[in-house]
């Protein structure tokens, strides 16, 4: 079992992809058949395996659930009390919570096996720039 704890950058809510990044460390933990599990250590951002080869599906991705789940300036969000921490903090717990935080991928031969047009992205969901964590363990 090995772990590694990545850090990403991000400037805005939208979908990040980190694909890159995990691949490349699976391959230098060595050819191996095993499970990664990912976790993102924040309760404002999450996890999600989509179709990295057109960018419209991050860009609709995210227009989708800013349009389910507005800032709390929009009136339709006038009921959410935890508005101190500014009017994208409730609305991203609230995606953080309907989004998985964690994904699990089989890694055969040292390589992630996704699909042909998959990739994993950390999908942000404040407005402001951050760090986010992000554990990665094979087993």
């Amino acid at each position: 079992m090995s772990h590694h704890l990545f850090e990403f950058s991000t400037h805005g809510p939208g979908l990040y992809e980190i694909t890159d990044d995990l691949a490349r460390w699976v391959a230098g933990e060595g050819s191996m058949e095993a499970v990664l599990t990912v976790m993102v250590q924040h309760t404002s951002a999450s996890l999600v395996i989509q179709e990295n080869a057109d960018p419209e599906v991050q860009t609709d991705l995210a227009a989708f659930f800013h349009r389910l789940v507005p800032p709390t300036t929009d009136p339709s969000m006038s009921y959410l009390t935890h508005t101190y921490e500014g009017p994208d903090d409730m609305p991203a717990h609230i995606k953080s919570a309907l989004l998985p935080t964690s994904i699990t991928i089989p890694v055969i031969a040292g390589r992630m096996a996704l699909g042909t047009w998959q990739g994993v992205y950390l999908f942000e969901h404040r407005t402001r720039p951050h760090v986010r964590r992000v554990m990665a363990v094979l087993r």
